[in-house]
């Protein structure tokens, strides 16, 4: 399933290969298509939202929209979130929905070809391995390739229907 969906992926760019935006939360690195990336922003104080689940830290105004912001450490689980001036809000357009999403710290872009993309593992991750498009291979780097789409559409996120903006 994996390698099947990685390779959809890489090959919907002409075959040239598939830029991923890579950032960091706790000790691992992250990728998601660059696509989705609208903006990257330094971290800013949320308004929270009442009854809202914990990892959603609340929202932000951004240039007069409304958008939910999530915090992935809380989501996943990796430990208690330290704001500093590395961490940033990245801003996704997914499904012309826009949403923030808190990580530790943004690396760079990363262009990876098809065969640079495995097949995820199954094994107890720190999320549902149905939200890995696969692992990315850099040299010695590994990058876990996530289906932003897929993560922020689920019902566990519960962002595209009970959240309005």
């Amino acid at each position: 399933m994996s390698i099947q969906t990685g390779n959809k992926l890489a090959e919907s760019h002409d075959g040239a290969g598939s830029e991923f935006l890579a950032f960091t939360l706790g000790s691992e690195e992250y990728g998601i298509d660059i696509l989705k990336v609208q903006e990257i922003r330094g971290y800013e104080a949320v308004t929270r939202i009442a009854n809202a689940p914990e990892f959603i830290k609340g929202v932000i105004n951004l240039r007069g929209i409304i958008i939910p912001v999530v915090d992935m450490r809380i989501k996943f689980n990796l430990g208690t979130p330290v704001y500093d001036q590395f961490t940033v809000v990245i801003i996704l357009n997914i499904g012309g929905r826009i949403m923030g999403m808190v990580v530790d710290s943004v690396s760079d872009v990363t262009t990876l070809t098809p065969d640079q993309i495995k097949p995820a593992p199954e094994m107890g991750t720190a999320f549902n391995s149905d939200y890995m498009i696969g692992l990315g291979t850099i040299d010695e780097r590994m990058l876990i390739l996530m289906d932003i789409d897929k993560l922020m559409s689920s019902n566990e996120m519960g962002l595209m229907d009970n959240i309005a903006a």
